[in-house]
């Protein structure tokens, strides 16, 4: 799927930063430094995100917003900015920004809501299907239906399974705490024994690797919790 991202910063540093880090999520960068260009790349060309700086030469990146949104209602507009005052975010969001992230930020957070900006703006369209469906391997798994396609056939995940599975794979090549997993998965109120989520990874080796016994996706990390590697 061809996703294309108008990335719109002039700290040198950080732009490419970002641009690195988003295309080895597989999107597409378009990265100018200033106003005017932004408008003239958008103009020019179709962009299914825009990540927008403040503070930019030529034109603001409020002015820039405000161009885009007479003629575009529909393109998300990421804020990235060091301007973090809350009338800043309430101007930000007025101006027609969908998302408001301040300077210095978490990278996993910024892509994660790069993820869902573009995701959201899929929805009710043919290419909604391509978020709600991932494939790693020869698996296939579809979030939204509950079914994996994988070695043991077509099966039903439960509800359970599909938060564990899109909580390791949102934070593919990460290790994450079984102390993180039982907050994100169960909550707060009920904590399972740690127990339980050896068995959903040895359930997740079954469905989904070659050899359960060698795992290539789902790994363990001693004393701590589990990655997904792909």
């Amino acid at each position: 799927m061809d996703i294309r991202i108008l990335l719109v910063e002039d700290e040198e540093n950080i732009q490419e930063a970002l641009k690195m880090n988003l295309e080895l999520e597989s999107y597409e960068v378009v990265a100018v430094d200033n106003g005017l260009d932004a408008i003239k790349k958008f103009k020019e060309q179709r962009f299914n995100l825009v990540v927008l700086d403040i503070m930019l030469p030529e034109m603001d990146g409020l002015q820039v917003c405000e161009q885009i949104r007479l003629e575009n209602h529909d393109t998300p507009i990421l804020f990235l900015t060091a301007k973090d005052s809350a009338q800043d975010r309430v101007l930000g969001l007025k101006k027609g920004a969908d998302d408001y992230l301040t300077k210095p930020f978490n990278l996993e957070e910024f892509l994660l809501r790069v993820k869902n900006l573009i995701r959201h703006s899929f929805k009710g369209t043919e290419k909604e299907e391509d978020f709600q469906v991932y494939e790693f391997g020869k698996n296939k798994v579809n979030f939204v239906t509950y079914k994996a396609d994988c070695q043991k056939g077509v099966i039903d995940l439960t509800k359970k399974e599909v938060k564990l599975l899109k909580l390791l794979i949102d934070r593919k090549n990460q290790v994450v705490s079984r102390e993180h997993i039982l907050e994100s998965v169960w909550g707060y109120d009920v904590y399972p024994n740690t127990r339980t989520i050896d068995n959903f990874i040895l359930a997740f080796r079954k469905y989904f690797e070659e050899d359960s016994k060698n795992p290539a996706f789902f790994q363990s990390v001693r004393g701590v919790g589990y990655k997904f590697v792909i």
